[in-house]
């Protein structure tokens, strides 16, 4: 199964780049960092740069805004992710997407506790019952991944925070989740959206989930 849907563009990298560049604002913001994340920063976003080349889109600096997430160029919508060892970015035209979204985990178990504060009674039942598979995907991980991806699509399409608790996940099918979600905020396309769909991966120790959300066609 894809993790994206045609349509959209996937750059990524495992570790730090040592030749990057940045943009003037973006040496700004992270001026005052270590060198690690200062390398995880620029790297990432030569991910982005890469990716928007293979859209046929000029790169434009890309600054964290108030929620954490850039601001992308006009008529592009994206994500960028990164994780100890991976940096990845995610991009497609607005006018094909409304929304795209990008999370990277390793495929480890969450640390003690964080699965109570992150799920739903039913969610952890769930979880439970997958890890007991022993099927090698760390479930836990997986919807902490995915919860954090359906942040960043809501976030842009919504300005506003959303919690842990007001989505519950459930599998619908192999490498897939859905989101539904607990309060109201997203209209598209002149409807009301309650839930979000999740695509997941895992691949050689790294678990990745991505959320799309596609434009309808214009009525003829």
């Amino acid at each position: 199964m894809r993790l994206v849907p045609e349509g959209v563009v996937i750059e990524q990298v495992f570790g730090d780049l040592a030749d990057t560049r940045l943009e003037p604002p973006e040496r700004a913001v992270i001026a005052g960092a270590v060198a690690a994340r200062q390398r995880e920063f620029a790297t990432v976003r030569d991910c982005a740069r890469r990716a928007l080349a293979r859209l046929g889109v000029a790169y434009e600096p890309l600054v964290p805004g108030a929620s954490g997430a850039p601001s992308w160029p006009a008529g592009v919508v994206g994500s960028m992710t990164h994780c100890p060892g991976f940096r990845a970015a995610a991009v497609a035209r607005a006018a094909q997407f409304h929304v795209v979204a990008l999370d990277a985990e390793p495929n480890d178990p969450v640390p003690g506790g964080v699965l109570r504060r992150v799920a739903g009674a039913r969610e952890q039942q769930w979880v439970e019952r997958a890890l007991a598979t022993g099927d090698g995907v760390r479930w836990d991980r997986l919807l902490f991944s995915a919860k954090e991806c359906v942040y960043k699509a809501w976030s842009p399409l919504t300005g506003r925070f959303l919690d842990f608790h007001e989505v519950e996940l459930r599998p619908v099918g192999e490498g897939a989740l859905a989101a539904r979600l607990a309060v109201p905020g997203i209209e598209l396309d002149g409807r009301p959206v309650d839930e979000l769909h999740v695509r997941w991966v895992v691949r050689g120790g790294l678990l990745t989930t991505a959320v799309t959300v596609p434009r309808r066609p214009a009525a003829p």
